[in-house]
């Protein structure tokens, strides 16, 4: 298993919605930042929010045992990567994942 590179590439806020929906002052996600990186594989990473992993954990595994195109190659033109979002309707998050060539290492013991 190796190692899978995730990028923030964009925090959003669609003030439409967040007018009609949203509590009074609500912004683009307070948690990450545009910029920020993590790695991951099978566990989600530290600092990255809960909910973003529920969104992106699958192509994050399947990145890290070394799925290369999504959807019969329509989807995605560089191979090994990925564009997902959190599933904040109001404020998502844009994430790009790729697959790195770091050897993934277990960091806990198993409980047997």
């Amino acid at each position: 298993m190796k190692k899978v590179k995730i990028t923030v590439l964009k925090t959003t806020l669609d003030e439409d919605l967040a007018k009609q929906y949203g509590v009074e002052g609500l912004t683009a996600c307070p948690m990450l930042k545009e910029g920020q990186t993590f790695m991951a594989d099978y566990a989600k990473p530290d600092g990255l929010c809960d909910e973003a992993w529920k969104a992106i954990y699958q192509y994050v595994f399947a990145l890290a045992h070394g799925a290369q195109y999504f959807y019969y190659k329509d989807w995605i033109r560089k191979p090994g990567v990925a564009i997902c979002s959190c599933n904040d309707g109001l404020r998502p998050v844009i994430f790009k994942l790729e697959a790195t060539d770091e050897q993934s290492s277990m960091d806990y013991t198993p409980v047997r």
